[in-house]
């Protein structure tokens, strides 16, 4: 099976805690692990890992956001396996 590790870095108006739970609640749905990285009431920056479908899924949800925060750019980075080893929240976030 096809898997790929990503670090989003979501900018942008974004109330950090709205966001996470928001990202945590599509992680789950799309069962990946999530690994959150930094956060601040402008960027948020994340970390899955899964099937590229599922992952590129999860960009998609993201970017649209909760509707209390606004996302106005998204990078996008290959991460290391380990990443999300060792920082990895667990389904049921």
């Amino acid at each position: 099976m096809n898997r790929e590790s990503v670090i989003f870095k979501f900018s942008g108006r974004l109330d950090a805690d709205s966001f996470i739970a928001f990202a945590r609640h599509r992680a789950t749905r799309l069962d990946l692990p999530l690994a959150v990285l930094t956060s601040d009431n402008g960027q948020v920056a994340l970390a899955v890992g899964g099937q590229p479908d599922l992952v590129d899924a999860f960009d998609m949800a993201c970017s649209l956001g909760p509707n209390d925060c606004i996302v106005l750019d998204v990078e996008r980075e290959p991460a290391p396996e380990a990443l999300l080893e060792s920082r990895n929240e667990g389904m049921g976030q």
